[in-house]
């Protein structure tokens, strides 16, 4: 299936919030990413990711629709050529190779883009789909850590994965 990366802009705000409004992203998602998904919150975060330049934050888009999202978080201080990736994907689209193809294109935009020379991402232990498309992606597993994130009102595992330059 075919898809852009792009900036996010307001015209993507009602699909911002009919896709993210949904508990099954929610579930893998950092506190920070609200249920239920309101169009404040849609605004918010819009305003927040056109920021940067270049974005660090893109729209993942399939037939003109934002159906998700993409970003990649450079870091500061002593892991400053370090970058976190974080990724959701509407759930209609789950299972057609999108995010894994969205994931490879922001490796390359990030190397670009940013003095990085390692992305990580965390996805849950429970995250299994998240965890293949890191893989097929080109990201090893470093670290299992047990238990250590609170979400939902239960322990789970953090994994860590990672690509370098």
């Amino acid at each position: 299936m075919e898809f852009i990366l792009r900036r996010w802009n307001m015209k993507d705000l009602d699909s911002l919030v009919q896709y993210a409004n949904n508990q099954n992203i929610a579930r893998f998602m950092t506190d920070l990413f609200p249920h239920p998904y309101t169009q404040e919150k849609g605004r918010e975060f819009i305003q927040y990711a056109s920021k940067g330049n270049p974005p660090n934050i893109l729209a993942i888009e399939i037939d003109g629709k934002a159906v998700g999202g993409i970003g990649i978080h450079p870091q500061s201080d002593i892991q400053r050529k370090n970058a976190e990736l974080g990724y959701w994907l509407a759930e209609p689209y789950w299972g057609k190779g999108i995010i894994t193809k969205a994931i490879i294109q922001m490796i390359d935009y990030g190397f670009k883009n940013w003095d990085i020379n390692r992305i990580f991402a965390r996805p849950f232990g429970h995250n299994i789909a998240s965890q293949k498309a890191l893989e097929k992606a080109g990201f090893l597993l470093e670290a299992r850590f047990e238990k250590t994130l609170f979400k939902n009102g239960e322990y789970i595992d953090e994994l860590i994965y990672a690509i370098r330059k």
